[in-house]
C-alpha cells in the first residue's frame, strides 16, 4: 500500500469512528439525503406533470383541426357537383330561358346553386380570386401561358376551372392561364 492509500483508509476510519461517536452527523447525513431524493422526487413529478399538460394540449389541437377539416374531402367531392351545375346554367342559350317551361326549370336549378353556394358559405369554403390577380402558386396551377400586351407577365388573364379553400386550407387550386410577353 502507498502512502496515498493509508491516509485515505485513516481518513475514512476516522470518519467511522466520528460517525458512531457522534449520532447527529450520522443522522444529518441521513436527513440530507433524505431530502435530496425528495427534491427528486419533486421534480420528476414536475416535469411529468408539465408533459402531461403538453400531451394534452396537443391532442385538443389536433381534435379541433380534425373537426374543423373533417368534412374537406367531401367539400372536394361536391365541388364537382357545383361546376357541373355552373357549366349547365352557362350552357343555357337566351331562346330555352324565354320557354316558360324551361324557364322554370332553369329556376330551380339556379335556386339549388344558390343552395349550394349558401351551404359552402356556411362551412367557410369560399372561391379563390383568380383573374386579374398574380400567380400564386399555393393556390393556383397554370395550365398554360397566353401572350398579352394588356397585362402584365405572371397575371392571371383566364381561368380555366375555379379554386376553392376551406378556412386556410386548400381544397383544390385554381386551374388559370397566365399572362406572358407577346413574342
Amino acid at each position: 500500500m502507498n502512502d496515498d492509500e493509508k491516509l485515505h483508509e485513516e481518513a475514512e476510519a476516522l470518519r467511522e469512528q466520528t460517525a458512531k461517536d457522534s449520532p447527529e452527523v450520522a443522522e444529518h447525513d441521513h436527513v440530507a439525503d433524505l431530502e435530496r431524493q425528495i427534491e427528486e422526487a419533486k421534480s420528476k413529478a414536475l416535469y411529468a406533470a408539465a408533459e402531461t399538460q403538453n400531451v394534452r394540449r396537443r391532442l385538443e389541437a389536433e381534435l379541433q383541426q380534425a373537426t374543423s377539416y373533417a368534412a374537406a374531402q367531401f367539400a372536394r367531392d361536391m365541388l364537382a357537383i357545383k361546376d357541373h351545375l355552373e357549366r349547365a346554367l352557362v350552357a343555357v342559350s337566351d331562346e330555352l330561358r324565354a320557354d316558360k317551361v324551361a324557364s322554370q326549370f332553369l329556376t330551380g336549378i339556379e335556386a339549388t346553386a344558390r343552395e349550394l353556394e349558401s351551404v359552402f358559405a356556411k362551412h367557410g369554403i369560399s372561391r379563390i380570386p383568380s383573374i386579374g390577380e398574380k400567380l400564386d402558386p399555393n393556390r393556383h396551377q397554370a395550365m398554360m401561358e397566353i401572350p398579352s400586351a394588356d397585362a402584365e407577365p405572371g397575371t392571371i388573364v383566364e381561368e380555366m376551372q375555379p379554386g376553392y379553400v376551406m378556412k386556410d386550407r386548400l381544397l383544390r387550386p385554381a386551374l388559370v392561364g397566365v399572362a406572358k410577353k407577346p413574342e
